[in-house]
């Protein structure tokens, strides 16, 4: 039972590590500072620092920080810059796009402005962190797994802010700064163009997102459950496989004829999580750029069965009917 648990209870604290060695010019961009944390200790690894920032860590942080403050600025703004409304309304204050009048262009301040403005700094935040990872992973002879694993999210989020936007030809197509407001905005694009279950991308992209949910709980046990063994100890077991990945191995065959391998399973993880976002995208881009109606699409497409047969006819499939002038008139 000294294993079911979800903290490290044996914490070694050994001396500092300050990593691999590095060209003197990248030395001069890491902190020097270390120190350890019991409680960090009880869920990863207790030593922290050094941290290497960069110019583009820094600038980064600045433009993202600026989003941050202009966002919040706005919403205080709404409760006419009262903390304990700020606080008590959060999750219903917003900072939405321009009005369908100013098209791409940029829109008043007070009328969508800031949301432009918030936009650009987040996105440009978002990318210099995106090759902040991918000159790190380089420098340390890494592969570069993590940063196209973070650039599938980041298509996603240039996808609702960015993209199709732009190909609806208006920024007030795109996600507002909130919480409910954008939980608010899913429902109504969903319901605006036919319910977005029935869009096949959305299918695969909910696939893809409870099979990782599920990928992770399976691997995450099944480590844990030999963690006794050094199952932890993964690069170890996937060069010289040991008791534990035998176990590991056998349990799942017993189980469901099948098994992963101490290193297979890692690409299963990261493909069905970088799919959920790709795919996820691909459904929303073509949401109103290519299809109005995915409920008609899918009875189209023979998914879901047709509208039942009724004397009642929709006015807005109607053909109009032909009017003959009044009597006198020219």
């Amino acid at each position: 039972m000294d294993y079911q648990n979800l903290f490290t209870q044996t914490q070694v604290t050994g001396p500092i590590s300050r990593g691999v060695p590095i060209n003197s010019y990248d030395q001069r961009e890491r902190t020097q500072g270390v120190s350890f944390s019991g409680l960090l200790g009880r869920i990863g690894n207790a030593q922290l620092g050094p941290i290497y920032l960069g110019r583009l860590g820094v600038a980064s942080l600045a433009f993202g920080m600026a989003a941050f403050f202009i966002i919040g600025m706005n919403m205080l703004a709404q409760v006419d810059w009262n903390p304990i409304q700020f606080i008590r309304q959060l999750f219903w204050l917003s900072l939405d796009a321009p009005a369908p009048k100013y098209g791409l262009g940029l829109a008043p301040l007070n009328e969508g402005g800031w949301w432009n403005i918030a936009g650009l700094f987040s996105t440009i935040a978002i990318l210099l962190w995106w090759f902040r990872t991918y000159r790190r992973a380089l420098a340390l002879g890494m592969g570069t797994h993590v940063s196209w694993a973070f650039a599938s999210a980041i298509w996603l989020f240039l996808v609702l802010g960015l993209f199709r936007p732009v190909l609806m030809g208006s920024w007030s197509e795109a996600v507002p700064f909130g919480i409910f407001s954008h939980l608010d905005w899913t429902a109504a694009l969903s319901i605006r163009y036919g319910n977005l279950f029935y869009n096949p991308f959305h299918m695969l992209s909910i696939f893809f997102l409870y099979g990782s949910v599920l990928l992770f709980a399976m691997h995450g046990a099944t480590i844990l459950a030999v963690s006794r063994y050094g199952g932890e100890r993964e690069i170890e077991q996937i060069v010289d496989r040991g008791t534990a990945s035998e176990r590991a191995a056998l349990f799942w065959r017993w189980t469901m004829g099948f098994n992963a391998t101490m290193e297979s399973i890692h690409r299963w993880a990261w493909w069905f999580a970088v799919l959920t976002p790709i795919s996820g995208g691909i459904g929303i881009l073509l949401t109103g750029t290519v299809v109005d109606n995915w409920y008609l699409w899918a009875m189209h497409h023979g998914m879901v069965p047709a509208y039942p047969v009724t004397n009642v006819i929709d006015p807005s499939l109607a053909t109009p009917a032909f009017s003959a002038p009044l009597q006198g008139a020219k």
